[in-house]
């Protein structure tokens, strides 16, 4: 019989707030993590911190409300650990840790407010690179409502970036041509010695916009087939993108601002296609709870003279990649 430890997370971003809860299987190939359920409630607090530099009453009282039923969420879940974290939209508004404390008064829950940099090594967190095929670059792209976290990973050494470059920021035209010209620079500075680099992306946008490609494989999408995507929603009005192709009400304007980005990262990076593993903050945050967790048990245990479990071997996956980004990996 499998063993399994539960846990729960918050993810506060600009376009939305998520509770993902996770349980956890000790396998002896390494933990399994399940997601049991993932609830987003569509709070758009970005436009009021990108634009005013304050979220409005009315987003503050619908997300003490959204964190009240989440609590409840949590307390029937029963999780081993939980955490809140919120980004951008928080980060940079002048109420928000006003805010924070409000919530943490009649809630209980203590929000994380967190740095892009700190963002970007919680979201790498997903992905553990001894599963990774050896002597690869990978670039792991996230891209939010009001920024953009970039880490590139190769033969054991990891840099990361936190760029000012989100959907909602473009939709209100808050993103100027030097934000571009910098993430350019880092990125092209970042990845041309390397002859191939495969990417890992994030973000509702990104998992919607694979499902419009109609990928083979439902994982990857190029860059040609994203264009394609691209083209085929300009022939759509925002009401017929709900109504026909199935998008939130909230993602409709979005998307598209969404595309540019991804697009642009791909060119600058040389890269052909995009892996989609349909996981984000959250998730980075259960695996944190995990590996922590792990870590405690053994040192309780070592501390009281036991021999500790011996960690579940993990087999390395040596699937090639190649087929992954071909060109015939989608299809429209």
């Amino acid at each position: 019989m499998l063993t399994s430890n539960r846990f729960a997370a918050i993810d506060i971003g600009s376009n939305a707030v998520r509770l993902l809860l996770s349980e956890v299987f000790e396998t002896q190939n390494g933990p399994y993590f399940r997601k049991i359920s993932l609830i987003r409630m569509p709070i758009r607090m970005g436009r009021d911190a990108f634009i005013h530099k304050k979220i409005s009453k009315d987003n503050a009282e619908r997300l003490l409300n959204t964190i009240q039923g989440f609590k409840s969420l949590v307390n029937a879940y029963r999780p081993l650990n939980f955490r809140a974290c919120a980004t951008s939209a928080m980060r940079e508004s002048s109420n928000g840790s006003k805010i924070k404390k409000r919530i943490r008064e009649q809630t209980g829950v203590d929000i994380q407010i967190i740095s892009g940099k700190e963002e970007a090594k919680i979201i790498f967190a997903n992905n553990p690179w001894s599963h990774l095929v050896d002597g690869r670059a990978w670039l792991f792209i996230d891209v939010g409502g009001g920024s953009t976290e970039i880490t590139i990973h190769s033969s054991g050494k990891t840099v990361s970036r936190s760029f000012e470059i989100g959907t909602i920021r473009l939709l209100e035209d808050l993103v100027k041509k030097d934000h571009w010209k910098e993430m350019k620079s880092w990125i092209q500075r970042h990845t041309r010695s390397f002859f191939n680099i495969d990417a890992i992306g994030s973000g509702g946008n990104i998992n919607k916009i694979i499902k419009l490609a109609k990928c083979s494989d439902d994982k990857t999408i190029t860059l040609a087939k994203m264009k394609k995507v691209r083209t085929n929603l300009n022939f759509f009005s925002f009401d017929d993108r709900i109504t026909k192709l199935g998008l939130k009400p909230d993602r409709v304007d979005v998307i598209m601002p969404a595309m540019k980005i991804y697009m642009s990262v791909m060119k600058w990076g040389g890269i052909r296609g995009i892996s989609v593993p349909q996981i984000g903050l959250a998730d980075g945050l259960v695996r944190i709870m995990y590996r922590d967790y792990i870590r405690s048990r053994t040192n309780r245990m070592d501390r009281a003279g036991k021999k500790s479990p011996a960690s579940p071997s993990r087999k390395r996956r040596t699937r090639s990649t190649k087929n992954r980004s071909a060109p015939d990996a989608c299809r429209l």
